[in-house]
């Protein structure tokens, strides 16, 4: 092995002790395990999330030589949580046109990603790795093992199989010579000449796995717009203190709709939710987020329907049932047939029914409010929790500067962009990990 050092700049080529991929750390360093060659031509991915190892197993694809640089110990550490730890890597929708439908935010920049590289492709790619897929409800595609670390070890056998070089290390800077891309340099000092840089940093949601919004600096730094930054798919706040006495409690059929200040219906959806100390979370609640507009500007409510599969007189036939079995008990004890133990006390002061009353006394006006009451539990949003507990960033590098056909920056050449990192957000279901590994895939077709 010959390394060389060359006015403080480490060279490296492609000679990767391919143990060190096989491994699930990455070793400070690792790339001195590398023969140096001076005159190469490298490409500089930093990152080592869902765009990132796609960005750079595809650019090795091509025969160029590649270095992963990310600053965590392990790959794909974001992807290890996704999905409850299952990851839900992308949707089965049909068209790349229902693709962009669940993007509300810039999803037509797209097009041309998901036309290159669609969800069967991604589909197609991940089986060729040997990750066996499935589809569950609402078309979301899932491991079928159910194990998010099947998805990351199909990508390191990836970038394995193309021979990409990884280390660990934390960028300071991207060197841009005449709007060129000339140089990355490390925090340690370490430098690395290069002819592309892929930018895949994530955001700034869950910045425990890595996602510190490093991406964000590098981007300004080289004369970039950011678009302002919130969380999206994020818990939310709300006014109600009543909320706060159902923590813990989780409602896995319950409806709920988003309403704007006008009454306008948003959002509709069904499915499971949770209660918290500041509000609600749970899938049905972080999707509803991301359609929120202004928070700070605009009122929205929640409108919970806790009992969605039977209509206001069915449930009313069905609440007159269960005060004729507890005939004879006080209207505090005639719910346990219909409602969670602990969300008993809410509704019945909420239904302002005294709850000594005796259930036989019991009027059909009350009993209708109560029907009322269950089918439109009202919560109004007071606002997001905060943005390192969004599951994703809104907002980003503004996409007017970005090469829809390639991920390359309009500004500097050389310089390219994918996943979170971009203003691009989705709703959930796999569509913003489908983001990330068309945009990774385009730029490292290009770089």
């Amino acid at each position: 092995m010959v390394i060389t050092r060359h006015h403080g700049i480490i060279w490296g080529g492609k000679n990767l002790d391919k143990k060190k991929l096989s491994t699930h750390k990455l070793v400070p360093g690792a790339l001195q395990k590398v023969n140096f060659l001076p005159d190469t031509k490298r490409v500089i991915v930093i990152g080592g999330g869902a765009a990132g190892m796609l960005a750079a197993g595809t650019a090795g694809s091509r025969g160029l030589d590649v270095l992963l640089i990310e600053k965590n110990n392990i790959l794909g550490r974001k992807l290890l949580i996704t999905g409850k730890g299952r990851c839900n890597i992308t949707n089965s929708v049909g068209e790349i046109g229902d693709l962009i439908a669940n993007i509300p935010v810039n999803g037509k920049f797209l097009y041309s990603a998901f036309h290159t590289f669609s969800n069967y492709d991604l589909i197609k790619l991940f089986n060729e790795l040997g990750l066996e897929t499935k589809v569950e409800r609402g078309g979301r595609v899932f491991p079928a093992s159910d194990r998010s670390v099947d998805v990351v070890n199909a990508l390191k056998k990836y970038l394995n199989k193309n021979n990409v070089q990884i280390i660990k290390g934390e960028v300071q800077k991207i060197v841009a010579q005449n709007n060129i891309v000339s140089k990355v340099v490390l925090q340690d000092g370490r430098i690395f000449l290069c002819q592309s840089v892929i930018v895949a940093t994530g955001g700034m949601s869950y910045p425990q796995t890595g996602s510190t919004g490093d991406g964000y600096r590098f981007a300004r730094e080289s004369g970039h717009t950011v678009t302002p930054l919130t969380p999206s798919l994020v818990p939310l706040e709300v006014k109600e203190r009543w909320a706060a006495e159902l923590q813990g409690l989780s409602l896995k059929n319950v409806a709920i709709s988003l309403l704007d200040e006008n009454n306008k219906e948003l959002y509709r959806d069904f499915g499971e939710m949770l209660f918290t100390h500041f509000g609600v979370s749970g899938p049905i609640i972080l999707s509803a987020s991301s359609y929120l507009g202004n928070i700070n500007k605009k009122k929205y409510r929640l409108v919970l329907d806790l009992k969605p599969a039977l209509s206001e007189e069915q449930l009313d036939l069905r609440i007159q049932r269960d005060f004729h079995k507890y005939a004879n008990r006080f209207f505090v004890n005639s719910l346990p047939d219909l409602l969670p133990k602990k969300m008993i006390p809410v509704i019945i002061k909420l239904s302002k029914i005294s709850p000594e009353k005796p259930v036989n006394q019991i009027s059909r006006s009350e009993r209708k409010k109560l029907v009322e009451l269950l089918k439109n539990l009202t919560l109004e949003i007071k606002k997001y929790r905060p943005l390192k507990e969004a599951i994703i960033t809104s907002g980003g590098v503004a996409v007017e500067e970005i090469n829809p056909y390639t991920m390359e920056s309009k500004l500097v050449k050389g310089l390219f962009f994918a996943g979170e990192v971009i203003d691009v957000n989705a709703y959930t279901g796999g569509f913003n990990l489908q983001i990330a590994f068309s945009t990774g895939y385009l730029a490292g077709l290009n770089c």
